[in-house]
This record gives C-alpha cells, structure tokens and sequence, in this order.
C-alpha cells in the first residue's frame, strides 16, 4: 500500500462502484469430463472458484490479488492469485465435498484501503427451493454453476486512486504513472486547478452514471438468468416426454 501522503486527498462526498462475480462451477467426472490420472477415486468432480469482471471485463486495474482459503484438507489450502492483465482470479481443483470458501481481496497499490473479506459457498450439487430453481444452475454442458452478482463500493477513495478508477477497464499490459505528472495532459493536474464544488460536482455526477450503468447491467443478466430458466424448463419437459 502506497503512503497516504503520496495519494492525495480524498475525494469527498464521491462514492464509486465496481460491479464483478464471485463463482464456482462444478461438473462431475465421466466420459466428457474424464478424472485425471493420479486423482483419488473418491474425488467425484472437477470444480473452479473464481472472482472475474462482469461480462468478463478486467478487474485488475483496482484489484491486484485475492487469497482463496480452500477446505484444510486439500493440500496447499491456501491460494494466493496475483492479477493478469485481462484474466479473472481462479483456482481449478477437484473434490467430493462442498464447503465455504474464503476469499479476500487486495486492491492496487495506490487504493489506500485495506483488505475486504468475502465468503462463497462451493457447490457441487444442483439446490434450490424446488426442480426449477434447481434446473436453472445446470449449464447446458452439465456444469452447477453458483455466481453472484458483487459490487464493491469505495467511499471517498483517495484521489490518486479515483483517477484509476475513473479510467475505467484499460488495455492488457497497461500500467499507471505513479500520478507524479504536472503536465496540462495529466488528470490529476487538471483536476487540482478546478474549483473544489467544481470538482465535487463533477465527481457525483459520474458516480450517479456509473449507478445507471450497473443498474441496467444488472437487469441485464436478470433478463438472462430468466431467459436461460425458461430453456431449462423447456428442456426438462421434453426429457420427461
């Protein structure tokens, strides 16, 4: 963590979310998923637990590393996964069981905050409150799938940080400047000879449209999870028949 000193001030009143995924997915052995060579026969699935970018859109630019605390009886129980450019944090592995997994995050360097904790539930097995909450987590390749829509919310992030988090998803093999730039092409610049009500109001209403933008990505994926419920239905009914 970079020293306060070197971040800026905070950047009042100003609140920004970043939506991202927190998963597993499951899927049993057998001939299209075959258990590899040296696995205990006792292991009867294949399972990732992941945390990714909506729509798969990269995360790293504000999270650097998430720790995964897997079951203390799989070897190496503790997973440390550093950030790729473009690429979402996963741990592959293979069991029989289902348990809690905990996972903490470790945002970027010039964030100024400290590490947040989250918990996930691996499942190896469809649930739900009845056969059609239960059909809707099978993928049509045979997988149980248990995401949830996260949102991880900075209050008043220090501005250093808010410049990150305002240039939004960047390229692979992007990396920050260090925000030691005084040139007029360097945001924080800019933004430090604006006026402070200037710059406040500025930063709420980007906040306030970045909140349009989850919402109606939210409804989204709200729209899809309905849409992929009704074709499993639809398939269930045409194997009973």
């Amino acid at each position: 963590m970079a020293p306060q000193n070197q971040l800026g001030k905070r950047v009042k009143l100003t609140q920004v979310r970043r939506p991202f995924i927190v998963g597993s997915t499951a899927k049993p052995f057998s001939d299209t998923n075959p258990r590899p060579a040296g696995i205990p026969d006792i292991h009867t699935h294949s399972w990732q637990v992941f945390v990714k970018g909506l729509d798969d859109t990269d995360i790293t630019y504000w999270l650097r590393r998430v720790q995964f605390k897997l079951h203390e009886s799989i070897p190496n129980y503790v997973r440390m996964v550093e950030g790729e450019p473009g690429k979402p944090f996963v741990v592959n592995e293979t069991g029989w069981g289902e348990f809690d997994i905990t996972l903490k995050l470790y945002y970027v360097n010039d964030s100024g905050e400290k590490p947040q904790t989250l918990y996930h539930y691996l499942r190896l097995h469809p649930y739900g409150r009845n056969e059609e909450e239960k059909q809707a987590m099978i993928a049509s390749n045979g997988e149980i799938r248990a995401w949830s829509y996260e949102e991880q919310l900075f209050n008043e992030p220090y501005e250093t940080f808010y410049n990150i988090l305002t240039q939004g998803a960047v390229p692979k093999g992007w990396k920050p400047s260090g925000g030691k730039g005084k040139g007029p092409d360097n945001p924080s610049a800019s933004r430090r000879r604006q006026p402070r009500s200037e710059k406040l109001a500025e930063a709420q209403a980007q906040a306030e449209e970045m909140s349009k933008k989850i919402l109606a990505e939210l409804k989204s994926k709200e729209e899809m999870l309905a849409k992929l419920k009704a074709e499993n239905q639809a398939a269930a009914a045409a194997n009973k028949s």
